[in-house]
């Protein structure tokens, strides 16, 4: 849904939030405020505050996106509800369970599970993503955030596209780094070898950011804390593969490890604002014992 709205002279005034109320009336104010704030709707072609006082001819244009009916089909799949309310909920995802359908797994997902266990799904992703805000990695663990109707996920969504969501990683590596920390920028694109992979490009590509800080080194591994400032796919595996350090049990951009199922990467901090109340969360959660067992076999 797009338009373009001129400000009539009787209005002038106004607050943005509450002329914009009176014109979609199906819409709650809080869910104007957060299209406002995600640029949704601008005003003279620029992103305002949701106060804003309105003048005579002001120009404001809006795109949104509508939410699409569901058609994903509910299963009853594992994972954990780490913690829910009426906005988002934050699970723990195992390791080997892919989040949303596509064209090579069209069941037994995430996705399918969250059908199943949750009544109320934001529908902004479309039928196939009902929910989810980001994602990981089939093989990587741990935490994610789930929202439940369409203002928590575009508050969500922006708060990680501003950095203010904070999510750390733990990974151990195949060797040990050099440094005790650092932070890695490259650009991320396709492989233009290997169009399922991911790489580090000298042209083309997308900005991408990690911090590191190693945890505990071992004799051939180290154990890593990893920081994402952006959200590129596969971000932390190819950048720990660039620094010539491939993530243990990474198939893709290390090598298999025929005693995992697949790479020792684990989601187990994550920190943003709950979208209503503004209050900030934090969540943590410990290593999947598989990820410990390995650890314990060093020592």
């Amino acid at each position: 849904m797009e338009g373009k709205i001129i400000v009539p002279q009787e209005v002038k005034g106004t607050r943005l939030d509450l002329f914009l109320l009176s014109q979609f009336a199906n819409f709650t104010r809080a869910y104007i405020k957060t299209l406002i704030e995600n640029g949704s709707f601008k005003v003279d072609e620029k992103i305002v505050k949701a106060g804003l006082p309105l003048k005579t001819n002001m120009v404001i244009t809006y795109k949104i996106e509508e939410a699409k009916p569901l058609d994903a089909v509910a299963e009853e799949v594992e994972f954990d509800i780490v913690f829910e309310n009426k906005n988002l909920l934050v699970i723990n995802k195992p390791q080997g369970l892919v989040v949303h359908p596509c064209s090579s797994t069209k069941n037994n997902t995430l996705v399918n599970g969250l059908l199943s266990k949750v009544k109320d799904l934001s529908g902004i992703n479309g039928t196939l993503r009902p929910g989810i805000v980001h994602r990981l990695d089939k093989n990587t663990s741990g935490l994610m955030l789930v929202a439940k109707n369409d203002v928590a996920h575009l508050s969500l969504a922006k708060q990680i596209q501003d950095k203010t969501c904070k999510r750390k990683y733990l990974a151990l590596l195949e060797g040990n780094l050099k440094h005790e920390e650092g932070e890695i920028i490259t650009q991320i694109g396709r492989n233009p070898k290997d169009r399922k992979k991911m790489a580090v490009l000298q042209d083309g590509g997308k900005e991408a950011i990690t911090t590191y800080k190693v945890v505990k080194r071992y004799q051939k591994f180290c154990l890593v804390e990893f920081s994402l400032k952006t959200g590129r796919t596969h971000q932390i595996r190819v950048h720990a593969s660039f620094l010539g350090h491939p993530v243990v049990g990474d198939d893709i951009y290390g090598k298999i490890n025929k005693s995992l199922k697949g790479q020792l990467l684990h989601s187990y901090y994550i920190e943003f604002d709950e979208p209503v109340s503004k209050e900030r969360l934090h969540f943590e959660i410990g290593l999947p014992y598989y990820f410990e067992k390995f650890i314990e076999r060093l020592i």
